[in-house]
């Protein structure tokens, strides 16, 4: 519970501060539970009601932003579908062209500078927020999430930073299990957690024990495969996947948690690091994980990149889904082409497409060819028995819990929502350029 908004929410609406001061301390014993007394809720709530007070109301680039009109769940920020990709592009545009190797107006899995010839790749991923309640698996996810981008960048990960966030009334507990997750992952490879930050969510002003945290990974490498090296006659090869943090998201939430156990593997990073290690990599154009919206959102997102048509075949797809989870993914009818399932995708010259999979399943990893990349407008296509069909992402990722099954039949204009989201990015990049220009001409550069 945020109470800094319930007050802000109250104040608005024109609620005397008596009643809003005693809505709150109901609301803050109720979460407390009967560990803190009633005159110690009520002290709390004025304060935050006085707190409110103070910051509202003020003006100027430092205090006010350009609202878009649609709330990061209707847009689907964070649910890897269209919207999400388009508010991804939105930031891009306000960080603008930069001096890296590979930066983010690519929309790879890892941004790459280069440091005396050689390149340093750097990436975080955020934990699933669905594993608060779950704290080993929400770190020995995501941190095996940042690992797989550091490794399909072609590059040797060589440290881990965490940064783990818990409401007031979390238990201590929590930050222990989810950095015995991190540092079970990173242990297993060889990778060390060298940094990192725990903090409270919203410091006093969000009550209850949600946790959200994200794990950062450092890489080098000398042979770039980002996206944009990917050419027309190029194959698709894919390794097998049993999903991660949203595989077990959907079996914990939806009745399967024997399903979890499928999940707690080092399939993608063994066969990864035998690639990186072979002599094999500087054939190989690009890599990605199968994640974002699933095979339906890389593809999109690699077409897109590249300036290339992709054909996904679906002839073996489903073989190279471990069966327990393919198994529960029909029995609860979610589309396994638009989940994350954690497999490794690699995209390479059809002559070397032999020697990529004896390296993989040499480190005890299946790897089939899944498709094709040919000439022609950037897009991604879906071939179904010869057939080619549409393979665009969904507006969001294939709903895999009960709740999101509910919140994706809630959807407003795609195209309404878009112009409001341009035109607070154009107010965002507007503002940075103002601050810039008063920087500059205060210290030079």
């Amino acid at each position: 519970m945020d109470v800094e908004e319930f007050g802000r929410r109250h104040a608005a609406a024109g609620i005397p501060d008596d009643e809003i001061v005693k809505l709150l301390r109901d609301e803050i014993l109720e979460v407390k539970q009967g560990r803190v007394p009633a005159a110690y809720a009520e002290a709390f709530a004025r304060a935050v009601l006085t707190e409110v007070k103070n910051s509202s109301g003020l003006t100027g680039d430092l205090f006010e932003f350009q609202p878009s009109g649609s709330s990061m769940g209707e847009f689907g920020v964070g649910s890897r579908g269209s919207g999400d990709f388009f508010a991804h592009r939105q930031l891009a545009r306000i960080i603008g062209s930069t001096s890296a190797a590979v930066g983010v107006d690519e929309m790879d899995d890892a941004g790459a500078v280069s440091a005396g010839g050689t390149y340093i790749i750097t990436t975080v991923d955020g934990m699933h927020s669905r594993l608060s309640d779950f704290p080993f698996l929400a770190g020995f996810h995501v941190t095996r999430a940042t690992l797989r981008d550091v490794y399909v960048m072609g590059a040797r990960p060589i440290a881990l930073l965490s940064d783990i966030h818990v409401a007031d009334d979390g238990d201590v507990a929590k930050i222990f299990d989810y950095t015995a997750g991190v540092s079970a992952v990173g242990e297993a490879m060889g990778v060390p957690l060298v940094t990192g930050s725990t903090l409270r969510i919203g410091g006093d002003m969000v009550l209850g024990n949600r946790m959200t945290g994200c794990v950062g990974a450092v890489g080098v490498t000398d042979h770039l495969t980002a996206r944009k090296a990917i050419r027309p006659g190029d194959v698709l090869l894919m390794t097998e996947g049993a999903g991660g943090g949203t595989i077990a998201t959907a079996a914990i939430y939806s009745g399967f948690p024997e399903v979890v156990e499928q999940t707690i593997n080092l399939h993608f990073l063994k066969a990864a690091e035998a690639l990186i290690a072979s002599d094999i990599l500087p054939a190989i154009h690009a890599m990605t994980d199968v994640t974002n919206g699933g095979l339906r959102g890389d593809a999109y997102e690699m077409a897109e990149t590249a300036g290339c048509r992709i054909v996904v075949v679906e002839d073996d797809l489903r073989t190279l889904v471990e069966p327990r989870v393919l198994e529960m993914l029909d029995a609860l009818e979610i589309d396994y082409l638009g989940v994350s399932l954690d497999a490794l995708l690699v995209v390479a010259p059809r002559e070397a497409a032999a020697e990529i999979i004896r390296i993989v399943e040499s480190a005890g990893v299946r790897m089939k060819e899944v498709g094709y990349v040919e000439e022609g407008a950037p897009e991604s296509v879906l071939s179904v028995g010869g057939e080619i069909t549409d393979f665009t992402p969904r507006f969001r990722e294939s709903a895999y819990t009960p709740v999101k099954k509910v919140v994706d039949e809630d959807k407003r204009d795609f195209e309404e929502m878009k112009a409001g989201v341009e035109r607070a990015a154009a107010a965002a990049s507007e503002k940075k350029q103002r601050i810039l220009e008063r920087l500059r001409a205060e210290y030079g550069s």
